[in-house]
């Protein structure tokens, strides 16, 4: 059973999904992603989420990320079970799902917890950057469903990072200030934030978030 961590490589596979067969790779290309997975088929909580994902994809888009579902049922559950959720929460799925009926890779990403259920994957979620690192992983136990305007929140988060060398504070949202990078200069945050910035302490800089007008 694999263990994922923040900086790691996020393991390939190939697999089966409601949209053909991918290369998760591939799939990804340039873009960020989220793995997500779910613990069984016509489970309600999962139908819920999944619903919720097909609604958020716009967003999704916006900030270059695909998503892309696991579950370890086979294709023909599947989809049934697309049939179900487009039908219960309004939505056309416009993602794909990955039949994982070997538990391949949730054996690759570590989603099956023995102490929890030794057969079925827990709600986990990896957030991979373009360079396939893991960025973020969250554990869910299977009664709860997930929040994806955190998981948006973080991707928001993570781009800010990783394009303008900033931090975001406690409890930030989109359009808040945001924290300098420590390994940024005063001098060199004077050319990289013409907005300015408010020296709370030497090592707490907090500046209006970059990427907005």
């Amino acid at each position: 059973m694999s263990t994922i961590r923040l900086g790691d490589t996020a393991p390939n596979f190939d697999a089966e999904t409601t949209e053909g067969k991918i290369n998760f790779y591939d799939y990804l290309g340039d873009s960020w992603g989220i793995l997500f997975s779910h613990p069984s088929d016509y489970t309600p909580v999962c139908t819920t989420e999944l619903g919720t994902v097909a609604n958020y994809k716009p967003e999704f888009d916006k900030r270059n990320t695909k998503v892309i579902a696991l579950s370890i049922d086979d294709m023909e559950s599947h989809k049934g079970w697309v049939k179900d959720i487009e039908e219960t929460q309004e939505v056309k799925l416009n993602y794909p799902i990955i039949a994982d009926e070997d538990k391949n890779v949730s054996n690759l990403y570590g989603m099956i917890h023995p102490n929890e259920d030794n057969k079925a994957t827990v709600r986990s979620v990896f957030i991979i950057s373009p360079d396939k690192k893991v960025k973020l992983t969250l554990t869910y136990p299977p009664s709860t469903g997930r929040n994806f305007e955190e998981i948006l929140r973080v991707i928001d988060s993570l781009q800010l990072t990783a394009y303008h060398k900033v931090a975001t504070p406690a409890n930030w949202k989109h359009g808040e200030e945001v924290v300098i990078s420590p390994a940024v200069s005063n001098e060199d945050a004077k050319g990289l934030f013409p907005k300015g910035y408010k020296e709370v302490k030497p090592y707490l800089r907090m500046t209006p978030q970059p990427n907005l007008d």
